[in-house]
């Protein structure tokens, strides 16, 4: 009689993966995957294996097939008028147009979510879910991430979440039944946590390894890149700007945008700020470090020459600095986003 690896272990979660038109294809079908792992994977590090944590699926307004963003369907197994309960909802990334976010599109969804989160259901979006997610309200108040590239449409839609782009994953919540993880990829992390909660840290590790994920440990930072405020209607600061976007290498570039200005030196560090939301001199320490993150991407130069380029004569100023601004130190940022020699073959550029 062959030996029975499989134990019998306490009822799997129930996750609902929400779909709907807005939803991006690969990180729905990526989270799909990893959190049935489970089905597919060889035992976690020992002879036996255990019945699945997770049971996932797919859930929308209508079951059956969808077309998400890129017009690719996807199954739709249940109709979330079906699904009284559920354990885990999950959000995935979903695209926003060039009208940004229209709230009120999905009302039957959005008081789905409140009655599930009323049953005790944790509330999850990778990436930009959070924007269906933070309209039920239950977000108010509340810490949660976002995609960087969206934080500004996100803190205009909802200025009552307390939202950290350069956040990998917040937990919040009294129960902490409120998870977000940030920028695009950063799904890994939240099913990785999801993994680590409720099937071990040793399961997490397992699946990590399964399929090359990464937890992103160095936060998002690093990936954010700078673009001055713009929008704010002071002509003296916007002239400024234009000039030091192009000359911010330059020995005391204060000096020269408060002439510029043609505003008294208080005056124009109060107006700058106000503006910007940074002071000139931190204004322009951001440019820096922006080309110089370039600069490590795409040449040569060693990192003292680089900070020499963008304006810094003291090379141990330089590291800190950037160290400081991106979480990483030049040679870790190079590493990081440099393409590798064996993807180099044939490149263009």
């Amino acid at each position: 009689m062959p030996h029975n690896t499989e134990q019998a272990g306490p009822e799997p979660l129930h996750v609902s993966l929400v779909a709907i038109p807005e939803a991006v294809v690969s990180t729905l079908s990526g989270i799909f995957d990893v959190m049935n792992a489970f089905s597919i994977m060889p035992p976690l590090g020992d002879a036996k294996r255990h019945a699945p944590p997770f049971q996932v699926e797919i859930v929308g307004l209508e079951s059956g097939p969808l077309a998400l963003a890129s017009r690719i369907p996807v199954m739709v197994q249940r109709s979330i008028a079906a699904v009284e309960t559920t354990d885990i909802i999950i959000v995935p990334s979903i695209l926003l147009g060039p009208e940004g976010w229209q709230k009120g599109r999905h009302p039957e969804l959005v008081e789905w979510l409140r009655a599930m989160h009323q049953r005790g259901a944790l509330l999850c979006s990778a990436c930009s879910g959070i924007f269906l997610l933070a309209e039920t309200g239950l977000f108010d108040g509340a810490e949660a991430t976002v995609h960087f590239g969206y934080a500004n449409a996100f803190k205009a839609e909802f200025p009552r979440v307390h939202s950290h782009p350069e956040r990998v994953l917040v937990v919040s919540g009294l129960r902490e039944e409120l998870v977000s993880s940030g920028a695009s990829m950063t799904w890994h992390d939240l099913v990785l946590y999801l993994i680590a909660r409720h099937a071990g840290s040793t399961a997490a590790q397992a699946v990590a390894r399964c399929f090359a994920l990464q937890w992103h440990q160095d936060g998002l930072t690093p990936y954010i890149v700078f673009e001055g405020r713009s929008d704010h209607g002071d002509i003296a600061v916007r002239s400024v700007q234009e000039w030091v976007s192009t000359h911010f290498p330059v020995a005391n570039p204060l000096e020269e945008m408060i002439r510029r200005s043609g505003l008294a030196e208080r005056t124009f560090k109060r107006r700058f700020t106000a503006a910007t939301g940074l002071s000139p001199i931190a204004y322009v320490q951001r440019l820096r470090i922006e080309d110089a993150k370039r600069r490590l991407e795409r040449t040569e130069a060693s990192v003292d020459e680089i900070g020499w380029q963008v304006g810094y004569e003291e090379p141990a100023f330089f590291r800190r600095l950037f160290k400081r601004v991106t979480g990483l130190t030049p040679g870790g940022y190079r590493r990081r986003f440099r393409i590798p020699e064996y993807a180099r073959t044939g490149l263009k550029d």
